[in-house]
Formats: structure tokens, sequence, C-alpha cells
């Protein structure tokens, strides 16, 4: 076993970014793969969401990432979900970005990190900051897809080809990496402007554009402060449910086809 790597990113806050990433990896874990989603982001929201609070002093991503001697295995968290593995971003991750910048090899620092459990797990999902700097670089390097989450609105939608402009310049530093597709996410068909952002997402990215969707849920705003994923709280007939039921799918098939 060899693990899948996936970054999921947008340098614009407010996508839908983590709630896609705890989701489609609950429903990786659910079809039985062992999945780990790495939080990189300063903010710590996957945490929060799946573990709680990280007690003063606990080990977190960026001393693995930082420190050789700390062995991301020691970092690794259960979460109340099977197969469900997080490692966890804690308050020196306010620092990570910084150290970084004067860390020899400093772009390949998460892939060393990441290489140390590749055989452990099925798929890897990094979560990442909604910034393009040295911690995302790390993600991009160490990954061999990125998923790009976009929110039905028309400001996130401008900042796209920017994004992807920075990521083929970090294409040198990781040949493989390739684009895993756009996800379309808080979409409200009653709102017109969702609409027009889908048809002018579908019309610049054909079928990179994964044609299911993350439709609006209110119930799923609930779910960080329980710990619970959209799969805890509602039954197959559920939209949210459903929704990142087919990703999954579409992800697996376009992994499995090689994107």
């Amino acid at each position: 076993m060899h693990s899948v790597v996936i970054s999921l990113l947008n340098h614009k806050g407010g996508t839908a970014k983590t709630s896609s990433t705890v989701n489609i990896g609950a429903a990786l874990a659910r079809e039985g793969k062992t999945v780990l989603l790495v939080d990189l982001d300063v903010q710590a929201n996957l945490t929060h969401w799946l573990c709680g609070d990280l007690s003063e002093g606990s080990l977190s991503i960026a001393e693995a990432v930082l420190d050789k001697s700390v062995k991301l295995g020691s970092v690794i968290r259960d979460t109340p979900t099977k197969n469900l593995f997080v490692a966890p971003a804690g308050e020196t991750m306010v620092d990570l970005e910084l150290k970084l910048h004067s860390a020899y090899g400093r772009e390949f620092l998460l892939k060393r990190a990441l290489s140390q459990v590749l055989s452990k797990f099925d798929y890897i999902l990094l979560d990442n900051p909604p910034s393009i700097g040295l911690t995302t670089v790390n993600a991009l390097v160490a990954s061999d897809y990125f998923l790009v989450p976009v929110s039905a609105e028309y400001l996130p939608l401008i900042g796209v080809k920017k994004l992807l402009g920075t990521i083929e310049q970090i294409k040198p530093l990781n040949e493989k990496l390739r684009n895993l597709g756009y996800l379309l996410t808080m979409v409200d068909r009653r709102e017109g402007i969702g609409g027009d952002v889908e048809k002018i997402l579908r019309d610049t990215f054909k079928d990179e554009v994964l044609q299911t969707v993350v439709r609006i849920n209110t119930k799923i705003k609930a779910l960080p402060q329980q710990r619970k994923t959209v799969f805890d709280i509602e039954g197959s007939s559920g939209k949210s449910f459903a929704d990142f039921e087919n990703i999954k799918n579409e992800l697996v098939k376009r992994v499995t086809d090689g994107a």
C-alpha cells in the first residue's frame, strides 16, 4: 500500500475547504480505506472539529515538519470515525511559516515527514491555509494531486486562475503533481449567482469540474461543535450524505484513471 496524497487548497477563505476535507475523508473511511487528514491551517479548524482543543505542549504537525526527531506517527490522533485519523495543528503552527523560510530544504520538509507513514494509509488529505506560502508549497511538493474547492460566488472564481498560475510555478519541484479537479461548494439552487458561477466554471474548465456539487445545508454548521461528519447525522437519503458519497466516488475514479 502506498498513500494517495491530495492537497485541498484555495487561496481564498470561506470555500468550505475544511468541511470538504473532513467529509471526503469520512466518506473514504466509511468504505474501509485508512485516511489521514493533515491540518496545515494556522486556524486549526479541522483539528478543533475532529480532536477538540489540544492540551498545552501537545505535539502537532508543525513539530513533525520542523524537527526530524519528532516522528509523524507520534503526532497522529484517532477521531470518532473509524479508519479516519488526524495530524493536528497546534499553537506552534503560528511559527511554522516563518521557520520554514530559514530551514534547509524548506520546500521538502512535509514530504519527508509524510514519507514515514505513506505505507500506513490509503489516502492522505492535506487541508491547506487560505494563502500560498511555504506551508502550501510544502503541501503541493508532497502531493500526488490537488483539488480546488470553489464556493458558488463570483470572487472565489476570479482567484482560481491566479491560483493555477502559482501552482505552475511550483510544478518543477514536483513534476508528478496533477489536477484532480474543481469542487463547487455552498451551492444554493434558489440563488441565481450559484448557477452563473457553475456555468462559468464548467465552461472554463470543462470536465475538470466534478459533476457533483456540495449543496448548502445548515446542518453542517453544527458538525464541528459536535465532532461529527455528515454521515453521523444524515441517512443515505440526506442531501449532504449523497453529495459527499458521490464526490468520493468521482475522486476515486479519477485517481484510478490517473486523473
